[in-house]
């Protein structure tokens, strides 16, 4: 009877532990520098977002794992930064953190009217290693051009803004 009862009383904790989602996907978060300050620890990456065409519209900046399964495939984004344009200098800074260090990617789109859809002709785009994207790759870069590898503490990078 004691042993019913406690593992009934466990029962609710399983439960609870069998529903709860793994945090590997799909999680939104807001721009904290603070993340990636000089007496921050890490794993991070501080991203430099340059070229902006103009100050306008939204910027969305996501991390995914560097695999070609994960690249830039719908849901499989790790962080997701998205906000309102406010270049200062040309250029506006990100702090993504990432789960551990290896093998990972950047996307980033520069929607200038904020309407949320991608107009090719219009919206502007960048990804880490800064890849050349063209209208014969539909702007997607393979994962070997835009891998980069982050370490245990802050990772520096910077992508450049290309627009069609």
């Amino acid at each position: 009877m004691v042993m019913l009862k406690v593992a009934m009383g466990l029962m609710p904790v399983a439960v609870l532990l069998a529903a709860t989602p793994a945090l590997a996907h799909g999680q939104e978060i807001t721009n904290d520098l603070s993340r990636c300050a000089a007496s921050a620890k890490g794993p991070a990456v501080l991203v430099d977002v340059r070229g902006f065409a103009e100050a306008t519209g939204r910027v969305r900046i996501q991390s995914y794992h560097a695999t070609k399964a994960s690249w830039l495939t719908k849901g499989e984004w790790l962080n997701r930064i998205d906000t309102v344009v406010r270049p200062s200098e040309g250029g506006m800074r990100f702090c993504m953190p990432i789960p551990e260090p290896g093998k990972y990617g950047i996307a980033v789109r520069h929607d200038r009217d904020g309407n949320g859809k991608t107009d090719i002709s219009r919206d502007g785009g960048g990804f880490s290693n800064n890849p050349s994207i063209n209208i014969f790759n539909l702007g997607k870069p393979s994962v070997d051009k835009a891998a980069f590898y982050a370490g245990p503490g802050v990772t520096r990078i910077t992508i450049n803004l290309k627009y069609m």
